[in-house]
């Protein structure tokens, strides 16, 4: 199934996407009595209670033809407009190569990837108030002269948990979604010797693009083998696959829950597939730039830089 946030006549509703991505299912509708359906994250927080009703709410409806909107005729916001909490990871091996390589020509610093990289998942904290959907604007900060797009796959933790075993980790995932984590490129090579991660590097406002929506797990099947394209104004410029995560996504969940309480609406990040990210083969954007990121079985986040 897949589920997404819109606004439709000025309301945020939330929907089950149909019919070749050409309609949308409006939930609260098709079913006013549910209290799943107010919200995305009302949505999760109803497990699968709430997403069996979202799936006959959504079959109904289609079989009526009531409660059906043009997906044209909605705006699409981040699936999870506000996440509970959001996290990236770096996982693909061949994009830290790469990208080592080019910031080492870049500042004339030496970077190897270290022992640790190899034995557990490394994420850094993101912004969840700086969430923005498909088609949305990304604005360039004032303090940058390098913006760089990252093409990401995200999941969305649907059962909290603390000491997740690493067998029992894809069960607690949602769904899956598309995930541009948006850098200001010269600002971040600045700040890393700093030890403390990536800031201002990652940190401004509509630098996070999820979407277009959420794909449920069970739709997804196994996110290790999905096909993943960027695309800037039509143009290929990166192509990869979740097959070559280093750390897998149970591997991620059980790790990130060690002495930790997930919950239910937090996105967690797979970090950049390699040549997944202008850095990587010395290209990088510009204002009025259309950045298109697919992933396969999901769908296609496209985003504007703002000129």
């Amino acid at each position: 199934m897949k589920l997404a946030t819109f606004v439709y006549r000025g309301s945020e509703k939330i929907g089950a996407v149909v019919n070749g991505d050409t309609q949308v299912v409006d939930l609260a509708a098709a079913d006013p009595s549910s209290p799943h359906f107010a919200s995305m994250l009302a949505l999760i927080d109803g497990g699968a209670v709430a997403l069996g009703a979202a799936r006959a709410a959504s079959a109904d409806a289609q079989a009526s033809g009531d409660h059906l909107l043009a997906l044209s005729d909605v705006t699409l916001l981040s699936p999870i407009p506000v996440p509970r909490r959001l996290r990236d990871c770096l996982v693909f091996e061949e994009h830290l190569k790469n990208s080592f390589r080019r910031a080492s020509e870049r500042t004339g610093r030496t970077y190897t990837i270290p022992d640790v990289w190899y034995e557990q998942p490394i994420y850094y904290k993101g912004n969840h108030f700086s969430v923005v959907g498909t088609d949305a604007e990304v604005r360039w900060p004032a303090y940058s002269q390098v913006m760089d797009y990252e093409l990401e796959l995200a999941c969305i933790i649907g059962k909290g948990g603390a000491d997740i075993a690493e067998d029992d980790a894809l069960g607690h995932i949602f769904g899956y979604t598309v995930f541009n984590d948006f850098s200001a490129r010269d600002a971040q090579l600045a700040e890393m010797p700093g030890q403390l991660g990536p800031a201002k590097g990652k940190d401004f406002d509509t630098g996070n693009a999820l979407g277009p929506w959420i794909v449920t797990a069970d739709e997804i099947g196994d996110p290790h083998d999905l096909t993943m394209i960027a695309r800037v104004n039509g143009a290929e410029w990166s192509r990869g696959n979740s097959a070559t995560m280093h750390h897998s996504f149970a591997r991620i969940v059980s790790y990130l829950s060690q002495s930790e309480r997930l919950v239910a609406g937090e996105v967690i990040g797979s970090g950049t597939v390699g040549n997944g990210c202008g850095l990587e083969h010395g290209n990088y954007l510009k204002a009025g730039d259309v950045i298109e990121l697919e992933v396969g079985g999901i769908g296609v986040l496209r985003n504007r830089i703002a000129g």
